[in-house]
């Protein structure tokens, strides 16, 4: 299995006096996906929960929406030439009769752990028909609830106190109560295995959820949130505007820059439960 931290000895400068030390760094190696031997797509990833990364990721391409599609997940014995096994390459196997993905979703290039869905150009081209709507979760929370899922997020995050450079998303019940968290370099990543466990555990559609993701909320993280069935988005930063219009467009509620007691709430504010009428 590949390593989550790899050690480094780096020059470290303070106040320019020099000195030599140990530091970890957060892993970072190709992983590549395929369906029934078909190699689909690459990703760069940090080892771990990769099987949980390979279910989300055809959620969020809208492969699987449940359980029972899902026949099985393996590594590839024979990865390399000399019929080793890297551990880089997953295979997953369908169930009978379920659609192998459409050809125009094979990457013949990799996904970067910062892109997300790399080489779609527009809303258009990205929007995908989800399973069930979102629109009409019942999901209420209120202000204090929110402010506290990134302490908690946070909390649980086992390797960024070793590397700092681990982005997380986790999905909380509407009591704030964590059902998974999952770390990556890449936060496309994390939002990946993290609805992969859910659809492994056969908790999709993810109604009455909150996901809680470090760093900003991009088009592609609403999307893998409307793909999942989850009703609500939070990110520590801020939004871009396609999320903004995917998210209003589906019926989510995004949240951004939550910290502290502070939140924008960007759509579907009447699901905050502040004591007066906030629709919108």
């Amino acid at each position: 299995m590949g390593r989550v931290t790899v050690p480094r000895r780096v020059l470290r400068l303070r106040q320019g006096v020099p000195s030599h030390r140990p530091d970890t760094l957060a892993a970072e190696e190709p992983m590549e996906i395929r369906v029934g031997g078909r190699p689909l797509t690459v990703t760069m990833r940090t080892p771990g929960s990769d099987f949980d990364l390979a279910a989300g990721f055809l959620v969020s391409e809208g492969v699987l929406h449940a359980a029972h599609q899902l026949a099985g997940i393996r590594y590839c014995a024979g990865a390399t030439a000399d019929g080793g096994n890297t551990y880089n390459v997953v295979d997953v196997v369908l169930a009978a009769g379920v659609p192998a993905p459409d050809a125009s979703l094979e990457r013949n290039f990799y996904t970067t752990s910062s892109c997300g869905l790399c080489g779609k150009a527009s809303l258009d081209a990205v929007r995908t028909t989800a399973p069930w709507s979102v629109a009409e979760d019942g999901l209420r929370v209120t202000p204090a609830l929110l402010a506290a899922l990134p302490e908690r997020l946070r909390a649980a995050q086992k390797v960024f106190d070793s590397t700092g450079g681990l982005h997380a998303a986790g999905l909380f019940d509407a009591d704030g109560r964590l059902l998974c968290l999952r770390e990556d370099v890449g936060r496309h990543n994390a939002v990946d295995k993290v609805i992969g466990h859910a659809l492994r555990e056969g908790l999709l559609p993810a109604r009455g959820t909150v996901l809680m993701v470090s760093g900003r909320a991009s088009f592609e993280l609403v999307q893998k949130a409307v793909m999942a069935g989850i009703p609500l988005l939070a990110a520590v930063s801020a939004p871009s505007s396609l999320a903004v219009d995917l998210a209003e467009e589906s019926g989510l509620t995004l949240v951004g820059f939550l910290r502290g007691e502070s939140m924008n709430v960007y759509t579907r504010t009447d699901r905050i439960d502040t004591g007066t009428d906030t629709e919108g």
